[in-house]
């Protein structure tokens, strides 16, 4: 059983919060929560965690779950990490306490589109380092079944999908310990 119950939003309540959305940070943003996703289904939001190289974040099932699109069903390597907008998460929720429930394991205050963000960017957060792939991350069934079916639209269309309002895939590159509040920065500039 999910431990929310949300309102799905219609199509005018979600274009109504972009402009707010679209002024995410660029530069200096911050890590609003933490999941790990101990099961299917299941979130622990956590106050810090750990990011490891093979692993991803400590206690998360990422690595054991693997992928059934990949022929051996291992993890695959460049969705690593998860991560989304807390902005757009909140707003699609009707929340900012809204769990992890859309699934991701981190979630900033920071604009992650395309443009500012393009695959091999690098991020600092605490002491480690995450990297961007070039791998798409999309609204699936569940998050069209926990938000509904406008809310899938509002990320997986049109400006939802140039902004990358459903996330972004990531690996870390440099291991370390984060935290709840933990500044986000760029290091690496755009192409």
């Amino acid at each position: 059983m999910e431990p929310f119950s949300f309102i799905h939003r219609n199509g005018q309540e979600l274009e109504a919060g972009l402009g707010h959305i679209k002024r995410s940070p660029l530069d200096n943003g911050t890590l609003n929560m933490i999941v790990a996703r101990p099961a299917v289904d299941e979130r622990e939001v956590l106050g810090e965690a750990w990011l490891d190289l093979v692993d991803g974040l400590l206690g998360d099932t990422w690595r054991t779950r693997g992928n059934t699109s990949r022929p051996d069903r291992s993890a695959d390597p460049e969705a690593q990490l998860t991560v989304m907008n807390s902005r757009v998460a909140a707003l699609v929720a009707g929340t900012p306490d809204h769990g992890g429930l859309a699934g991701d394991q981190l979630y900033f205050d920071f604009d992650l589109s395309v443009r500012h963000l393009p695959a091999g960017s690098r991020l600092q957060i605490g002491e480690a380092v995450i990297e961007i792939t070039a791998k798409l991350h999309r609204g699936c069934a569940k998050f069209a079944a926990r938000f509904g079916n406008e809310a899938l639209r509002f990320v997986n269309t049109g400006e939802g999908l140039v902004l990358n309002l459903r996330g972004r895939n990531a690996k870390v590159v440099r291991p370390g310990a984060i935290k709840r509040g933990d500044p986000v920065r760029r290091i690496t500039p755009p192409h």
